[in-house]
């Protein structure tokens, strides 16, 4: 069955709409800076329009970006790093717990009111659903987890550290600059969009420039923004 084209309806193109969707999710500009910088390339967008691109194709691109690399995902059972962070919503707190594997791949980002065992329990449990358990877990001295995994019969998994997770809490730093940038949010439902596709995202333009040359750094870039161009191709 032949894919719909999601772009048919739109007058840009779709190679203008998927650079202004990856500048503005991808690097820490708000819309108005996305704007200005394609104002210097000679092409003529508001930033509401760019607000409803984003929020529009956002989505559809981090979904087909998951798709692609469900395959590749199978490593990820290997152990996972569990950490949350405070998150301010029109002045009241929130968390966004996040998951990442070994190699630093966000594997899910979920929003909560409270830091409590069930909203433990339910964070890993859409994260079991997804990914399968794996063989061991990383957490930080929170017995909120120890309790969700012990209700989930997976406490033998677990290792808490306080220098062993800093995988996790390194992970946190390019989304926390994102939201600086865009100054914060202002729906929960928002908050939980962005860091969704912010993280889908994150893993494919990660190409953990330290642990490799400059010629193969170049070449995985070149792959990964030919790959960002092909999706939702109709």
């Amino acid at each position: 069955m032949t894919q719909r084209d999601p772009f048919r309806y739109f007058k840009t193109s779709s190679e203008i709409i998927r650079l202004a969707v990856m500048l503005y999710i991808r690097f820490p500009l708000s819309l108005r800076n996305v704007e200005d910088l394609l104002h210097e390339c000679g092409i003529e967008v508001s930033h509401e329009t760019l607000r409803y691109w984003w929020n529009r194709f956002g989505p559809m691109f981090a979904t087909e970006i998951r798709r692609r690399r469900v395959g590749a995902m199978r490593s990820s059972r290997w152990r996972w790093h569990l950490e949350e962070v405070f998150v301010k919503i029109n002045g009241k707190t929130h968390y966004l717990w996040r998951a990442v594997d070994q190699e630093g791949e966000v594997l899910e980002s979920y929003i909560t009111k409270s830091r409590d065992t069930p909203a433990a329990l339910k964070f890993l449990r859409k994260l079991v659903r997804r990914h399968r358990p794996p063989e061991g877990i990383v957490t930080d001295h929170l017995r909120t987890y120890g309790a969700a995994m012990k209700e989930l019969r997976a406490s033998h998994h677990e290792t808490e550290g306080r220098w062993i997770n800093n995988r996790a809490e390194n992970s946190h730093q390019p989304f926390r600059r994102r939201e600086r940038a865009i100054l914060r949010f202002r729906q929960m439902r928002c908050l939980q969009k962005f860091a969704s596709v912010h993280a889908s995202i994150h893993n494919h333009f990660n190409l953990e420039r330290g642990l490799s040359s400059r010629t193969i750094s170049k070449l995985n870039s070149d792959a990964a923004l030919a790959e960002w161009r092909g999706l939702c191709a109709g």
